[in-house]
């Protein structure tokens, strides 16, 4: 059984230093998919725009800047707001997105009680997974089995 944890969230899209626009995100973690996060903005089309990475770089973007490439998150001060900033980029454009750091933090807090940091490779049952694969059966012995008796032994037919 897997647990999701979700919250949507007003974010701002940033479009010049004065002037940024509401976006309605749903925030989605699930802890059968435990290092990455979900995005998914609400842009008024009839196409969300969905974005996933790395939980970790998240945590890490709610202290300090961290990131490169793709996504870039970073604490900072908005008109005396504590915001998280996310620079998302791909081939169809640049995004500046502001989220609220109280709402982004709470939430993030929840993902780390359902999954705790370092213990995601135990949420993904990897080394259940691959002892139940890997697990003899009885048709193994079938396979391990040489069929055909070695001509070089020690016994004679004669």
């Amino acid at each position: 059984m897997h647990t999701v944890v979700e919250r949507e969230l007003e974010m701002k899209l940033v479009l010049s230093p004065e002037r940024s626009v509401p976006v309605p995100a749903r925030l989605s973690y699930r802890s059968d998919d435990p290092f990455a996060v979900h995005v998914t903005f609400h842009l008024g089309s009839e196409f969300p725009v969905h974005w996933t990475f790395s939980r970790e770089l998240l945590v890490e973007g709610v202290f300090r800047p961290c990131g490169q490439g793709d996504v870039r998150v970073w604490p900072t001060k908005v008109e005396s707001r504590e915001v998280i900033c996310m620079a998302l980029t791909s081939p169809d454009g640049d995004a500046l997105l502001e989220a609220p750091s109280l709402a982004l933090s709470a939430w993030l807090e929840r993902t780390l009680r359902v999954v705790p940091p370092g213990q995601e490779h135990e949420a993904l049952g990897i080394d259940e997974g691959l002892s139940e694969l890997l697990a003899p059966t009885p048709r193994d012995d079938l396979y391990l089995r040489d069929p055909w008796q070695s001509d070089e032994g020690g016994e004679s037919g004669s």
